[in-house]
């Protein structure tokens, strides 16, 4: 059979510097997933990029050929003329990205961006086009289609957007579909969901996909090919059977090695006992205002409804949920960046036997000590690190608003804390974009540990990373939570990283703590059907072992689907029962 796409020793380069892509040869079959596994820096995208002719302006592709057959005449993409290229991109060829935010327009409505691409490639008229996106918007998890239409990619979470990118890239039903991490950013639910959607739509249709990932489960979910990629060059190749069952490279090995997975636990743990608290949420409820457009009424929508939540001194409480769910609105709340409705309230305690301050109702000099005391660390660095800030001024900036230290004392600690998270202190006069991403994490979290905090709330801090970053990123947090005695409030919608790092996890689904447990009685015994999704959503990298569509679905589906001890309807949800101690479900009676 003839190969749909056949690259023959690609090479790129940047200036007079060593190739950053170095020879790359392999190929793709029509109707197969090809897993392109590496970490980041391997040269995964570059070689993807190359084959729709989207490099980087300074790079040079300096040798090789990529050779596209399809249902027209074979073709060279790197001979054609940019008016050719034009032809197949987004209709014969589509690409999923990475970020987004990026890739998405914010001047224009997500309905209009997908609908786009078929009124250029398919010539269909608006309400057609329209209808087409809809079933699309349906098919990739968003709840409400039609205010996904009528949303701008900023009123939307990042898992949110990247199910837009995702139906843009499928809505033309190309013959070859790129997807470079396309579930990075999602819940362990909807990426079930979009791969299995990936997987139909192949079927269906008969194209062939590229999966860019540096996440294991997924390729043993989904490939049929692997080529592992390591500085820039292909270090092993073959079917997917034969690479994860017997990897006969180190790099891969290695990366093996560095996959989380959910422990298989033989026994539940004891509760944890909340008698020194740091962090009380108590009936936390937030409402948003959105608007309609036009003369449209504002709509209420309720990110999280009625939380009680403690973080105990010195643990890690984690917060698990999909996208959406009201996960990062708690943390705001928690820090006071917003506000909760009438009838809630956060305490913050400073010392054990303090009194509780109340976060929302503090003086000036009450919030000064607190936004000392309590820092976060988000979700993505590069944007929460200012690029025409030197390292060293991201830094001690903190220290200079708080007014500790000379100048000299500033740097020395920004030093220290460099040291702290593996970094060396020679890189204070570099920029964050001269960063790798999990560079730029390490950065965030010093910048964090400025201030010598006691509460540390990380907001998916791992979640952009690939596994072997992500592990490192782990073992630093956990290392630094002991040496400084920090406490967490830790967000993820990673099951395998939570069951790693936390002392106890609370799930939440539409706004709501549906299920809290420590995590050994939480994986080993969990009672809530979403919380039985959320763990047989998460991919294992065992080919054998592959994802419980059924299963994920049936959690993650609408609560009237649910088993009648925990169905219900509208908002009338049941209350949190304590089903042993420290398990607490929210089912009925």
């Amino acid at each position: 059979m003839t190969p749909l796409l056949e690259i023959d020793t690609l090479t790129i380069g940047f200036g007079a510097a060593p190739p950053v892509v170095d020879g790359v040869s392999f190929s793709v079959m029509p109707g197969k997933t090809l897993a392109l596994v590496g970490e980041s820096g391997s040269g995964k995208t570059l070689t993807c990029r190359s084959v729709l002719r989207i490099l980087p302006e300074a790079a040079q592709l300096r040798s090789g050929s990529v050779h596209f057959a399809g249902t027209a005449a074979p073709v060279n993409l790197l001979g054609l003329s940019e008016r050719e290229m034009r032809r197949i991109r987004g209709d014969r060829i589509s690409m999923i990205f990475q970020e987004p935010m990026r890739s998405l327009s914010p001047l224009h409505r997500l309905g209009n961006q997908v609908a786009e691409v078929l009124r250029l490639h398919r010539d269909m008229g608006r309400a057609e086009a329209k209808r087409t996106v809809l079933e699309k918007f349906e098919r990739v998890g968003f709840a409400d289609p039609e205010r996904a239409w009528r949303s701008y990619p900023f009123e939307m979470s990042g898992g949110m957007r990247q199910r837009a990118m995702i139906a843009m890239a499928m809505v033309a039903k190309p013959e070859l579909l790129i997807a470079d991490e396309p579930t990075t950013a999602l819940d362990v639910t909807t990426q079930a969901q979009v791969l299995g959607l990936i997987n139909t739509l192949r079927s269906e249709t008969g194209m062939a996909v590229i999966l860019v990932t540096h996440d294991l489960g997924v390729v043993a979910n989904m490939a049929d090919d692997v080529v592992v990629m390591n500085k820039g060059r292909v270090v092993e190749s073959g079917s997917a059977a034969e690479v994860l069952s017997a990897p006969a490279h180190g790099y891969t090995a290695k990366l093996f090695a560095a996959a989380p997975m959910i422990p298989e636990v033989a026994k539940p743990s004891r509760a944890l006992p909340h008698d020194d608290v740091i962090l009380d949420l108590k009936n936390v409820t937030k409402t948003f205002t959105m608007r309609a457009g036009g003369w449209r009424k504002p709509t209420l929508v309720t990110a999280c409804r009625d939380v009680n939540l403690q973080v105990s001194r010195g643990k890690t409480l984690a917060v698990v949920g999909e996208s959406g769910s009201g996960k990062t609105t708690c943390a705001r709340v928690a820090l006071g960046a917003e506000r909760p409705d009438p009838g809630g309230e956060v305490l913050f305690y400073a010392d054990t036997g303090d009194a509780p301050l109340p976060v929302h109702g503090m003086s000036a000099a009450e919030r000064s000590r607190f936004q000392r005391q309590a820092q976060m660390v988000f979700q993505d660095p590069y944007s929460s690190l200012s690029p025409r800030m030197r390292v060293q001024d991201a830094l001690t900036e903190p220290m200079e608003i708080h007014g500790i230290g000379t100048r000299a004392d500033r740097r020395d600690k920004a030093a220290e804390m460099l040291r702290w998270v593996g970094l060396n202190p020679d890189m204070m006069a570099r920029f964050p974009h001269a960063f790798s991403g999990g560079q730029r994490q390490r950065l965030s979290i010093a910048r964090a540990l400025t201030l010598d905090p006691k509460l540390l709330i990380c907001d998916e801090p791992t979640s952009a990373l690939d596994v072997s970053v992500q592990d490192q990123i782990l073992n630093l947090l956990e290392e630094i939570r002991d040496r400084a005695a920090l406490s967490y409030l830790f967000i993820s919608h990673d099951l395998a990283v939570v069951a790693r790092i936390a002392d106890e996890v609370a799930v939440m689904r539409a706004g709501v703590i549906v299920e809290q447990a420590p995590p050994r009685t939480l994986f080993y015994n969990p009672q809530h059907p979403y919380t039985k999704a959320l763990i047989a959503a998460q991919p294992e990298p065992d080919i054998n072992r592959p994802i419980d569509l059924e299963l994920v679905a049936r959690g993650a589906g609408a609560p009237t689907g649910w088993p009648e001890m925990f169905r219900f309807d509208g908002i009338t949800a049941p209350m949190l029962r304590e089903i042993e101690p420290g398990h607490l479900v929210r089912c009925h009676a």
